[in-house]
């Protein structure tokens, strides 16, 4: 899987090269046209479950730009009320990912997402505490993460 995706990185490359520009844009542009030339012939080489992980990494990166927008809009409008009435609270989340890098990156995408902020993961690494500006309702939040973030961190990394 990572010599697909080095392919995918020499492509980008190449592409770079021979344009003649190295931007991040270029970069980018690159790295999807390797990607759709690796997908053309993913029957022939193989890289059939390499293309379904690269789609499922841009969708949790999608979900994780719709969740930025969504809680900064939350959080916008707690701020602007006339009289702010809070439940702030630390839920205790129950972690179904168990790699050091799966804990780690979803303990990150709470924390970059407004209103939220990862606080500590127990020590059996079973836990993983999140302290949340508004939680009238901690149970939700908790599906909340488990059928959102943490569902598409799976997908992507197993």
């Amino acid at each position: 899987m990572t010599s697909l995706f080095l392919i995918n990185i020499l492509l980008m490359l190449a592409w770079a090269a021979v344009t003649g520009s190295f931007s991040e844009v270029n970069l980018a542009f690159g790295f999807l046209l390797g990607f759709g030339g690796l997908y053309l012939i993913r029957e022939q080489v193989g890289t059939a479950a390499y293309t379904q992980r690269v789609v499922k990494g841009f969708s949790l990166a999608l979900l994780f730009v719709y969740e930025l927008v969504l809680s900064a809009w939350r959080v916008a409008m707690i701020v602007l009320r006339r009289e702010i009435k809070l439940q702030p609270g630390i839920i205790a989340f129950p972690l179904t990912v168990d790699r050091d890098f799966e804990i780690t990156m979803l303990a990150n995408l709470i924390t970059l997402t407004p209103g939220t902020l990862s606080v500590d993961v127990s020590e059996d690494r079973k836990t993983l505490y999140v302290h949340c500006i508004d939680v009238p309702d901690p149970q939700a939040t908790i599906d909340d993460i488990k059928n959102g973030f943490e569902r598409k961190i799976l997908e992507v990394f197993r």
